[in-house]
């Protein structure tokens, strides 16, 4: 299967900057997307930011402009460089992939963890 573990959370004053990583591992063919997403305390989980495997790149509005997002696609890595961080950020961020099998034809989504982000004002 498919592994996704993330670094980088932590706690930070606001303005301040983080940077999230997630590297995917296992019986991996090829990825299509790779994406950040993140739930606060009794919201829904929504997307901040995810990147295709032709570069495309998408952001949360709320996001735009102080997060980008990067990929290497040697180390089926992903990254998440945030700044200008807010106290509406803290929340639980996931790493997520849309993974190809070695033994599949199929792509299926796969799920980090989680890592805390808090943004203190």
């Amino acid at each position: 299967q498919v592994q996704l573990v993330e670094s980088g959370g932590g706690l930070v004053q606001a303005g301040g900057s983080l940077r999230l990583s997630c590297a995917a591992s296992g019986s991996i063919f090829s990825i299509y997307t790779m994406g950040w997403y993140r739930q606060a305390p009794g919201k829904q989980r929504e997307l901040v930011a995810g990147i295709a495997s032709g570069g495309n790149t998408n952001y949360a509005d709320s996001v735009k402009g102080r997060f980008t997002i990067s990929r290497d696609y040697a180390k089926n890595t992903v990254s998440l460089q945030m700044n200008s961080l807010k106290p509406e950020d803290t929340a639980v961020y996931y790493c997520n992939a849309e993974v190809r099998l070695t033994s599949s034809i199929r792509y299926s989504n796969y799920w980090g963890q989680g890592t805390q982000v808090t943004v203190s004002s």
